[in-house]
């Protein structure tokens, strides 16, 4: 059976698509992307290398690796219990749509539009459990490249210098992933709004999107670290 949108709802899945697009866009690839956080950031993690590159003792570094690790773990782990959430939803389908009769709000959907809203939300958490996965992986590869940097006694400083930017390469890499991830998670709250009705996830959008782009571009944050950039 084919499920029956609104034309107000196919505008709005499509602005939360657009949004999405534009949004990864701009912070990844567009020339603004410099002057974002995450891009500073990036910058940062290239001199930590070089500056692990100096020192014999690593130690320090291993726990920073350690702990961006964990992160990504952490995050993959929630989303996977959100893409359990998901199903769990699919499955109780007649008693959430029972508790949107009693909601002060005029609500009324469709059961296969609540599914159709459901397996999106869903594909959103999934999107972002790869990306928190394939971070996780990146990360434990430059934990081996900075095993891999030769102590200072071992080599010259252009061999060592080399090594270390690999290693912060897979880093910076590694935290698009994680930073993508997170957008996503961000993005699915926003697609909650589709729950409400087309105009809520559009404001949800909006509000997300300037949420997103104040933290990265205009936060206190960015402030600090941009003072030294």
């Amino acid at each position: 059976m084919m499920v029956s949108m609104t034309q107000m709802d196919w505008f709005a899945l499509g602005f939360f698509l657009i949004a999405w697009v534009l949004f990864e866009y701009v912070n990844d690839h567009s020339p603004l992307r410099n002057k974002a956080l995450s891009s500073i950031m990036a910058r940062r993690r290239r001199a930590w290398m070089l500056e692990m590159a100096r020192r014999d003792l690593r130690m320090i570094d291993t726990q920073i690796l350690q702990g961006l690790q964990n992160g990504a773990a952490y995050f993959g782990s929630a989303s996977i219990l959100a893409i359990g959430g998901c199903f769990a939803l699919l499955g109780a389908t007649d008693q959430v749509l029972e508790i949107y009769q009693d909601l002060p709000v005029d609500v009324d959907i469709p059961r296969q539009l609540f599914e159709l809203r459901v397996f999106g939300l869903t594909t959103i958490v999934v999107y972002s459990f790869f990306k928190f996965g394939w971070a996780y992986r990146l990360f434990n590869y430059c934990s081996i490249l900075v095993g891999a940097v030769p102590m200072c006694d071992q080599a010259d400083e252009d061999t060592r210098k080399k090594a270390a930017l690999e290693a912060a390469e897979m880093n910076i890499i590694a935290s698009r992933h994680f930073n993508a991830g997170l957008r996503g998670i961000f993005f699915a709250l926003a697609y909650l709004g589709w729950f409400i009705g087309p105009l809520t996830l559009c404001f949800s959008t909006v509000f997300v999107m300037a949420v997103l782009t104040r933290r990265n571009y205009f936060s206190a944050a960015r402030a600090i670290v941009a003072k030294t950039d």
